[in-house]
């Protein structure tokens, strides 16, 4: 115990190394453990990974406190993180001997919203692999960014639960399962439309659907492939 109550000074090194320890031991019981295990400082180097923690870090009441969770995950202190339909479990190492639990859920993407993604990536999204490599038009990263419309949730969507004592409204262990999300992108973006229960292919069947279709229509006109405001307006309905 340090001076006045306090835990004493745990280096960045030294939490690495009893996290690595604590997921042997664990893995040793459950083999089904998925901790996120980051070399170095960057967190997410993908697409989907750094655009999930950019928007996460956009967010005026998330800016602020979601950064208490980056030691935490670049110390790789969350030992199991899994994602489903609408949610995330997580266990997160803290200054205890046992692991907090950490539950996420996110609010279901409304059919009406989805139906008008997906009509807004006609002909633009040409593959699966396109998707997934986040190697569309620029422009359609407002399909899933908007802060009122996209596809990547905003903070009023999300709820969280700690098992940790802290009273804080996000307490650092839901902040480094946050950052966490998004390293796990790096690895499997198909896990963003397990989260947010959304098929892929949707995305792209009526691109494939309609190519010839949209090729003849418009053969000899120029394309205009830019998604403006009022573009979006007018497609949302507001």
């Amino acid at each position: 115990m340090g001076y006045y109550g306090y835990a004493p000074y745990v280096s960045a090194a030294e939490k690495k190394e009893i996290a690595s320890k604590k997921i042997a031991k664990m893995m040793k019981k459950n083999p089904d453990i998925q901790p996120i295990t980051i070399d170095g400082s960057i967190i997410a180097k993908s697409w989907w990974g750094k655009t999930w923690n950019k928007n996460l870090e956009s967010y005026a009441d998330y800016k602020n406190r979601i950064e208490r969770g980056k030691a935490y995950v670049r110390s790789n202190c969350v030992i199991d993180l899994k994602i489903s339909q609408g949610t995330i479990k997580a266990m997160v190492l803290g200054s205890g001997k046992k692991p907090y639990d950490v539950i996420i859920t996110i609010d279901t993407l409304s059919s009406v919203k989805l139906d008008k993604v997906i009509k807004l990536c006609n002909n633009e999204i040409s593959s699966l692999e396109q998707l997934l490599d986040g190697k569309f038009p620029k422009e359609l990263e407002i399909l899933f960014t908007d802060k009122k419309y996209g596809l990547f949730p905003s903070p009023n969507q999300i709820h969280f639960d700690c098992s940790c004592p802290d009273y804080a409204s996000m307490c650092k262990h839901v902040a480094a399962v946050l950052y966490g999300i998004g390293n796990k992108f790096d690895n499997d973006p198909m896990l963003f439309f397990t989260l947010r229960n959304i098929e892929a292919s949707t995305l792209i069947k009526k691109s494939i659907d309609d190519k010839l279709d949209s090729m003849l229509k418009n053969a000899g006109k120029r394309s205009e492939r830019e998604i403006n405001e009022n573009s979006i307006f007018d497609i949302f309905g507001v």
